[in-house]
Formats: C-alpha cells, structure tokens, sequence
C-alpha cells in the first residue's frame, strides 16, 4: 500500500469510530411522571439520593436489571412524538434513576422537570435516546 492509500485508510476509520460513537445510544420510549416521587423501590423514603436538578427518572423492564439499574446516570433527548413539534431541539439531559418504573413498555419514566426539559410536557410519551 502506498502512503497515500495508508492516509485514506485512517482517515476513513477515523470517520467510522467518530460515527459509532455517536450513534451509540439506544431508543425507547418515555413517559413522564408527578409527585409524589417517594416512596423509592431504590431508596424508599431517602430524599438525600435525588439529584438536587430534579432530572430523574424511573427505569423499566428493560434497563432495571432487578435492581442495577439504582444509582446509574443516562443521558437522554427526546427524538419525536406522536404529534410534531413536541421534542425540544438540541436538549440533551442527564438523569439519575432513583426508582423502578411502574408501566409497562416504557425504558424511562422521567420527573416532570426532566420530561420538562426535553419535550413539551402536554405529551403523555416521547420517543428517545438514551445512553449510561
């Protein structure tokens, strides 16, 4: 191989590792629920372990790992919606699960100020992405 086809090559796997990276989350959907918040199937009546932000969340079925799910961080934004215009452009937030969600078909419940800050909050759900 020349060095020519050498340059070509890395960039081109440069450009492939940078698009894995971002493509890197997973899609589900999110709901979003009110207070009360507590008690926790995390942490039962400790108020201490909520993050100061209000951004968390409730993880489903999918996420919950009997229990594992406790304590971890998930960044998410909003993709679509049912009806256009709902996701909030750009907004990428950070949540930490505090709770196990109680409905069915959904990856994350978030608090209303997470959902808040992703989505208009006249939805019911959002499709999103999420990473750990």
């Amino acid at each position: 191989m020349s060095k020519n086809e050498h340059l070509q090559l890395a960039a081109s796997l440069l450009i492939f590792s940078c698009l894995l990276h971002v493509c890197s989350g997973d899609i589900g959907t999110a709901g979003q629920y009110a207070p009360p918040y507590l008690p926790t199937a995390c942490y039962g009546n400790d108020v201490s372990k909520f993050p100061s932000s209000n951004l968390f969340a409730s993880a489903g079925d999918g996420i919950w790992d009997n229990g594992a799910a406790c304590g971890r961080q998930y960044f998410v934004r909003c993709l679509s919606a049912q009806t256009p215009g709902i996701c909030k452009a750009g907004q990428i937030i950070k949540v930490n699960i505090v709770d196990r969600a109680s409905r069915n078909g959904v990856m994350l419940v978030l608090s209303t100020i997470a959902f808040g800050a992703i989505a208009n909050p006249s939805a019911s759900f959002v499709n999103i992405e999420f990473a750990e």
